[in-house]
């Protein structure tokens, strides 16, 4: 194995190891977030009928925005073909 600029020599088990366990902890992480808007979402729907489906609407009329001003903002590239740009 190559070494690392004068560092011991990468342990190719031990680096995939450790991949897979950030993967895992990103994959909890993303699904405790879930839980928690899915809790928020459930609790303001309570308190205010139809609250999710009108913040669903927002985030929808929002995301078309940023679309459109990240399109506005991006440079021509004439060096790509059209179907790219």
């Amino acid at each position: 194995m190559p070494k690392n600029n004068g560092r011991s020599p990468v342990n190719k088990s031990s680096l995939i190891e450790e991949l897979n366990s950030l993967k895992r902890e990103d994959e909890m992480l993303h699904n405790i977030l879930a839980i928690d808007i899915w809790a928020l979402a459930k609790t303001m729907d309570e308190y205010q009928p139809g609250f999710w489906a009108l913040f669903m609407k927002n985030r929808e009329r929002a995301l078309k925005r940023f679309l459109d001003e990240m399109i506005k903002s991006k440079p021509l590239d004439v060096k790509r073909p059209p179907f790219l740009r």
